[in-house]
């Protein structure tokens, strides 16, 4: 592998993770969003788009205990190798990382569709935005040949009946992910994340369960950073902690 990479930490340094010196990097959003999926047991889940790994390796670190199986799909292949070296260095034995494009028709004939418990998704966010010079940072954010209606339907080809789905992105992707569910998928949560109070939510973390009637709810506002600009303590629960959001909700 040619790419040069840093040595760095997530949860506190309860993981480590390899990441590209000069490419895209985990946010506080790969974090964030793994915190919505509150238990795990006996399951098995698809981090699709895994990037450097930074979701399936914080759930990996929750559910370690819990006899989880964990694959990440993943399209550029130095990053891929990256999360599998993550996943070695942090002994997560149950948690694998494969370099495949969703696009390809053979990808879900290979990780069998309709065989997940839990299909976790950070996706790219955009398919109109200036992309980056760089190439792995452009992959990572801009939406090439793969637009998000037909990512959101991978998903859920993938995802069991009555399993659940859970994805972040922007608060402006709503309508077209509503549009993608309906009549798919059910007991929709939509729980927007705010950098402060004051400021417009940026992002949203969505969570779906397949065929289910259920109506939608929309979860009460969850601020990153207190007015100081440190984190809050409910973000410093997940961010740190590792909890879930159903831990500090309830």
């Amino acid at each position: 592998m040619k790419t040069d990479f840093s040595t760095d930490y997530l949860l506190d340094k309860k993981i480590k993770i390899f990441q590209p010196l000069d490419g895209y990097r985990a946010s506080t959003d790969a974090v964030l969003l793994a915190g919505m999926v509150a238990e795990a047991k006996n399951v098995k889940i698809l981090d699709v788009g895994s990037g450097t790994g930074a979701v399936s390796l914080c759930l990996a670190q929750r559910f370690k205990d819990f006899n989880t199986k964990i694959i990440g799909l993943e399209i550029q292949k130095d990053l891929a190798q990256l999360s599998e070296m993550s996943a070695k260095e942090n002994n997560f034995g149950f948690l694998s990382y494969f370099n495949r494009n969703i696009k390809d028709k053979q990808t879900a004939l290979e990780f069998e569709p309709c065989s997940f418990d839990i299909v976790i998704t950070n996706p790219p966010y955009s398919d109109h935005d200036m992309p980056s010079p760089n190439l792995s940072k452009a992959a990572a954010h801009n939406l090439n040949e793969m637009n998000l209606e037909n990512w959101l339907k991978f998903c859920l080809k993938m995802t069991k009946p009555f399993g659940k789905i859970f994805m972040v992105n922007r608060v402006e992707a709503l309508p077209q992910i509503c549009s993608v569910l309906n009549g798919k998928a059910g007991n929709i949560t939509i729980l927007p994340i705010y950098s402060k109070k004051g400021q417009p939510a940026k992002r949203i973390i969505i969570s779906a369960q397949k065929d289910s009637k259920a109506p939608c709810v929309v979860s009460k506002p969850f601020y990153v950073h207190a007015e100081n600009g440190e984190y809050t303590p409910e973000a410093q629960k997940i961010l740190r902690e590792g909890k879930s959001f159903k831990d500090i909700f309830e």
